[in-house]
């Protein structure tokens, strides 16, 4: 019979602490899943966390600059993601999120990642989250 693997939660230094008993990313094993992240900034002491920008490609960029800092803190990259799930306001940001999300990863070596994407509420300001799935080893 084999031993029970710990379950790891993720917090990196950039994160403020999530808004209700959730991690912001949680490894077992080779398993490494990544909570939603959206367009914060890093985390400033006593200010709550705010977007970055009105703009989608500038969110994005820091949605995914986010997902990867939890990445890191688990000892993966996005070379170890299996599956990557975007969360979009609205259905017209759509082609433009594909140009940011194409240049974002042109340079990887590993097979892309399965995607999924649906249009969803987010609270004021927010344009995209997106959350991370990633097998390491």
């Amino acid at each position: 019979m084999s031993e029970k693997q710990a379950k790891t939660a993720l917090t990196p230094a950039t994160h403020t602490t999530p808004p209700a008993k959730f991690s912001h990313g949680v490894r077992k094993g080779a398993l490494l899943q990544v909570a939603g992240q959206v367009g914060f900034g890093p985390a400033e002491p006593g200010q709550a966390p705010a977007p970055v920008g009105p703009g989608l490609r500038e969110q994005t960029l820091q949605t995914f600059a986010n997902v990867e800092s939890v990445l890191r803190e688990g000892g993966a990259s996005w070379e170890d993601v299996v599956m990557i799930r975007v969360y979009l306001t609205d259905t017209a940001h759509f082609a433009e999120f594909n140009a940011v999300y194409d240049e974002y990863f042109a340079d990887l070596t590993e097979v892309p990642a399965a995607r999924t994407t649906v249009y969803v509420g987010l609270p004021a300001g927010l344009l995209v989250e997106a959350d991370a799935l990633a097998v390491l080893g």
